[in-house]
């Protein structure tokens, strides 16, 4: 089934994207959520138009995109939390922490677009943040113990 995404849906594309999708996918998420609409010739023509009236903005989008990417290829983190006596971290550090850290710094940041493997012990890590479709960053982490950062 081809559908028509009306936002970004995670691990599948990006709004107004054209993705192929198992029917039951389509049928009982995708479309009653309002995430898609089916891929119909008319629908694809009236997609293909607002494409071409949109172009320079989305252009400026990516540029915005683009430029703050930039600012954060420079951004190291430090995240401090709390740790056993064997270094194993007590919970994990994710994407809301990362997303905290880098709001301290000035970056407001969606966690959403961020993605990290969760990390379970003390150490140096990457995190991926996703600005724009094409557009996309590693920022380095660290994940010291407590004790340690202060």
């Amino acid at each position: 089934m081809e559908l028509i995404l009306k936002e970004d849906v995670i691990n599948l594309g990006y709004k107004d994207d054209i993705v192929k999708v198992k029917d039951g996918y389509g049928r009982n998420y995708l479309i009653p959520t309002g995430k898609a609409v089916i891929a119909t010739p008319s629908a694809k023509k009236v997609l293909a138009e607002n494409l071409r009236q949109r172009a320079h903005k989305l252009a400026q989008i990516k540029a915005d995109a683009e430029e703050l990417a930039k600012k954060l290829e420079v951004v190291s983190l430090t995240i401090a939390t709390k740790v056993s006596a064997t270094g194993t971290i007590f919970g994990s550090v994710g994407a809301i922490q990362i997303a905290e850290e880098l709001g301290k710094l000035g970056f407001e940041i969606d966690r959403k677009i961020i993605s990290v493997d969760a990390v379970k012990e003390v150490g140096n890590y990457n995190a991926t943040v996703r600005l724009h479709k094409e557009v996309a960053v590693k920022i380095p982490f660290t994940v010291v113990a407590e004790e340690a950062a202060e």
